[in-house]
């Protein structure tokens, strides 16, 4: 997993699976979030998400009042979160 920042933004490009990623993804987010009360995160390939990240977005949008906009490339992953009715938590989008 790679992960990118610019502006207000996050790319990841790869397969999030592994606790290091999480940590990978919390420590982008938490740069971005000191000086952005609104961010963008990209997934472009990744098939799924941890329930970390997941309880992570959440704890973001919920506790910390952070405007998230998740995009995700793939089908699957986007299938998940909707199954999951987290398609306007994240304020999720197919791309």
């Amino acid at each position: 997993m790679n992960i990118s920042t610019s502006s207000n933004r996050i790319i990841i490009d790869g397969n999030i699976k592994t606790i290091g990623d999480f940590q990978s993804i919390k420590n982008s987010v938490d740069s971005l979030i000191a000086s952005n009360k609104s961010i963008v995160i990209d997934i472009k390939n990744s098939l799924s998400l941890t329930s970390a990240v997941i309880g992570y977005f959440n704890k973001l949008i919920l506790k910390d009042k952070i405007n998230v906009q998740v995009n995700v490339g793939d089908k699957q992953l986007y299938e998940l979160l909707d199954d999951l009715n987290l398609t306007s938590v994240f304020n999720l989008k197919k791309v």
